[in-house]
């Protein structure tokens, strides 16, 4: 019985920081982003925005296509959440009307909770075929301004709906996966933006790139020609070019023409590079324009897909993409999304940046901007009231 990912919907803030007006900004060449990160804009969430209504937005639109009645597990993986205690998921789980016979978590660890969502999901579909569940991939990355890291800042969403006899992608039962405990990126309590140390990071995901692939490639017999396809997670598109051509190195294949790297990544890169960093979500973004934006059909056709939560936790798996996927995508509204935001400005961008979420026991009401289907409306006694407003 094949399980997987059934539909996909992407969704992201609606203002954007093109990175040249940063670079400008910042007194230096716009080509260290636009080429040397292969990154070209951010997405910047308004004070009424946050993972919940990024994560909601998404699912919505799933649920409006399938219905609720079927769907018996959220899964909300973020390294954004909202409460200490309370899941992010139960917010959305009101917001979306699901039922009451459902578990709802929240996962973390870092950029890997919506893969560790995934394979929670596909694990209950498989004992339960006639359920669905829907996983939730929703983040805001934030780094000092200034910092190394501010230029890969973005924010988005993605939501999985997880099913027997998918249409998109049946996920193959093996898989490579590895955990070790390492300091390259964290955020503590105390903080709302996090710390990395970026080349250390990037060697420890080229590591364990390595050692996933191994088992893979161990339990299955595959080589990576035997994969159409290659998503990575994507903390900046650049990063996806370093990981393939490591692979190549390791199965003794000659390090790849750029117009092979194009044809096998380029796809897959499409929307991470408008919207920057969106950490748990960003492999499915990835997934998401590869299926939206390939030329060619993939249909029958293996992809793999690598994960990485600094941290650090990796997995290395694949999938098949079925026959006819194409008249189920989202392609259409993830295209007008990106191209109807808003652009801002500098100072618009760092007032938004500075903005702080209130912490006394008051009643706030938030200014509306531009949102998907939800906004965070306020705060009030320090609940959290959201808003549908579609």
């Amino acid at each position: 019985m094949n399980v997987g990912i059934d539909l996909i919907s992407f969704q992201t803030a609606q203002y954007f920081l093109d990175l040249r007006t940063l670079a400008q900004t910042r007194g230096v060449d716009p080509e260290k982003y636009y080429q040397g990160l292969g990154q070209e804009k951010m997405a910047v969430p308004p004070p009424d925005e946050d993972s919940v209504t990024l994560g909601a937005s998404a699912a919505r639109v799933l649920v409006d296509q399938v219905g609720a009645q079927d769907i018996e597990l959220l899964l909300f993986g973020t390294e954004s959440g909202v409460d200490q205690s309370k899941s992010a998921g139960l917010f959305v789980h009101g917001l979306l009307n699901l039922p009451r016979r459902c578990r709802v978590i929240e996962l973390k660890e870092a950029c890997y909770a919506g893969t560790a969502g995934l394979q929670l999901a596909l694990a209950m579909v498989r004992l339960a075929p006639q359920k669905k569940a829907l996983v939730i991939c929703a983040d805001v990355a934030r780094y000092d301004l200034g910092s190394p890291g501010e230029p890969t800042q973005g924010c988005g969403a993605v939501a999985l709906l997880i099913s027997a006899q998918p249409r998109l992608l049946a996920v193959d039962a093996e898989a490579g996966f590895h955990a070790e405990n390492v300091m390259d990126f964290w955020r503590p309590n105390y903080r709302t933006e996090a710390l990395v140390d970026g080349k250390y990071s990037t060697l420890v995901y080229l590591s364990t790139l390595v050692q996933t692939w191994r088992q893979y490639r161990e339990f299955t017999g595959r080589k990576l020609t035997d994969l159409a396809r290659c998503c990575f997670h994507l903390p900046f598109t650049r990063m996806a070019e370093k990981a393939y051509i490591r692979l190549c190195r390791e199965e003794k294949i000659p390090e790849p023409a750029a117009e092979e790297i194009r044809h096998i990544l380029g796809p897959s890169l499409v929307y991470n590079r408008q919207t920057g960093n969106t950490y748990a979500a960003s492999l499915y973004e990835g997934l998401a324009a590869l299926l939206d934006n390939d030329p060619q059909d993939l249909g029958d056709r293996r992809i793999s897909l690598f994960s990485y939560g600094s941290g650090c936790m990796a997995e290395f798996f694949s999938g098949i993409v079925q026959p006819g996927y194409r008249q189920y995508l989202m392609a259409d509204r993830h295209r007008e999304m990106l191209a109807g935001r808003t652009e801002l400005t500098y100072r618009q961008y760092e007032d938004i940046f500075r903005y702080q979420v209130p912490e006394d026991d008051g009643d706030h009401v938030f200014a509306p901007y531009r949102t998907g289907y939800y906004r965070l409306q306020g705060i009030k006694k320090h609940v959290r009231c959201y808003q549908s407003i579609a």
